[in-house]
């Protein structure tokens, strides 16, 4: 057997480390300071945390963290679908190779493509109220975006329709690696299509389940900006702002890099709030596996 010092490993990995350390450590430092200064121009006076006691007062941010916490509604939402349609899928109905393709395309479209053509469709005038009224539905059309009360849930729903897909694929390719015996084992000893789908499949979903989760948690909390941008550039008012506008307002529209750097610090934290347990949380379930 070959044996090498025990450092030569990371000697190949070198070059990649010092690539992560300028493209992404030297930014995340940069944020981390530019969050504690009143930046005018390309620096400015060390201020501590002002910029976070300024944040944490202004209603608008809190506004963006309410939008935030309700996009995450759609995760539980999204699941469900995904498993659902990937175990019908699953159970090889005819054409499902067709209907996983259709399925995935949403996901495949780039995200501001999706938000123009649906910033059309959604409008008062739009395609979808035009649908309605031609076929005589018109009592239920809606200002979908210009309504502040259900613009957000409008933009929830673009956002399921588009990111579902991904779930969709991602459990159905899960579900093709199962020894098939399993669940012919539940059909024989009776259990109906619910108590398989309870018992015998999410149990064997549970590592796609938990990294889905997690995935889609990080995206309603923090990829979302393409959708509101494009659809509604978080109006009406301020009905659909959100964090990442907020940074992005603060950083280019107000000129105030320290606060734009301190909310953006934020939802890093948070960020990897999110991450660290998902990696714990697979860690123990490989030690199961193992034992």
């Amino acid at each position: 057997m070959l044996r090498t010092h025990k450092l030569i490993p990371w000697l190949y990995l070198t070059p990649m480390l010092f690539l992560l350390i300028f493209a992404f450590g030297y930014p995340l430092v940069s944020i981390f300071n530019f969050s504690m200064r009143r930046i005018r121009g390309a620096t400015g006076p060390f201020i501590g945390f002002e910029n976070y006691r300024q944040v944490f007062k202004d209603t608008v941010f809190r506004e963006a963290v309410s939008h935030n916490l309700i996009l995450l509604l759609a995760v539980p939402i999204m699941i469900v679908i995904s498993i659902l349609v990937a175990v019908v899928l699953y159970e090889r109905v005819k054409g499902w190779r067709v209907y996983r393709f259709i399925l995935f395309i949403p996901y495949i479209l780039a995200v501001p493509v999706v938000g123009v053509v649906f910033s059309n469709i959604l409008q008062l005038n739009g395609i979808l109220n035009e649908t309605l009224r031609v076929i005589g539905l018109g009592r239920l059309g809606l200002d979908w975006i210009g309504n502040p009360d259900i613009t957000l849930w409008s933009v929830m729903g673009v956002i399921i329709w588009r990111e579902v897909g991904f779930g969709i694929v991602l459990f159905l390719a899960r579900l093709l690696s199962i020894n098939e015996e399993l669940i012919d084992a539940g059909k024989v000893d009776g259990a109906n299509w619910w108590q398989r789908l309870w018992f015998v499949i999410l149990p064997e979903l549970r590592s796609v389940l938990e990294f889905y989760t997690v995935v889609s948690v990080i995206t309603m909390l923090a990829w979302v900006f393409s959708y509101i941008y494009t659809i509604t550039r978080g109006g009406p008012g301020n009905a659909t702002q959100i964090m990442e506008l907020y940074v992005y307002n603060f950083a280019f529209r107000n000129q105030l890099p320290g606060i734009a750097s301190a909310v953006a610090v934020l939802l890093f934290l948070v960020t990897i709030a999110l991450i660290i347990p998902v990696f714990r949380l697979r860690a123990s379930t490989e030690m199961e596996e193992m034992a």
